[in-house]
């Protein structure tokens, strides 16, 4: 019993009456089969590297958090200087010009925290 499952499970690819289409569906299948085994192969060869690598993947993910902060410094600079121009634009009645003297002023803000934060800033002090 356990030799007819063996050998049915070696003749479920080949053709059973011998019709061209059943060797052609049996060809393809047994190609596909082989392409499959590559795939895992290769993907189990990613998976080994990608582990050995993980110190690479902390580094990515430091360093997408850090552009991500640098972002935010510059946004909330702007954002920030912004909201207070319009502030005071609102309690001066000096239309749009307190938004953009205080848009601009934020902005040179947002650049200065994004150096001081990205350590630009203390390179140049050390040098000095």
């Amino acid at each position: 019993m356990a030799d007819d499952t063996h050998n049915s499970s070696r003749r479920a690819h080949e053709p059973r009456d011998g019709s061209p289409e059943e060797a052609a569906l049996s060809a393809r299948l047994g190609s596909l089969e082989q392409r499959l085994a590559h795939s895992r192969v290769n993907r189990t060869l990613q998976t080994d590297q990608s582990e050995t690598g993980s110190e690479n993947g902390h580094a990515k993910a430091s360093a997408m958090a850090l552009g991500f902060r640098l972002s935010s410094e510059l946004i909330a600079g702007v954002l920030g200087g912004a909201a207070l121009g319009w502030g005071i634009d609102r309690l001066f009645s000096t239309s749009p010009w307190g938004l953009i003297a205080f848009a601009l002023i934020g902005f040179i803000a947002g650049v200065v925290n994004v150096m001081r934060a990205a350590g630009v800033m203390a390179k140049q002090s050390e040098r000095l």
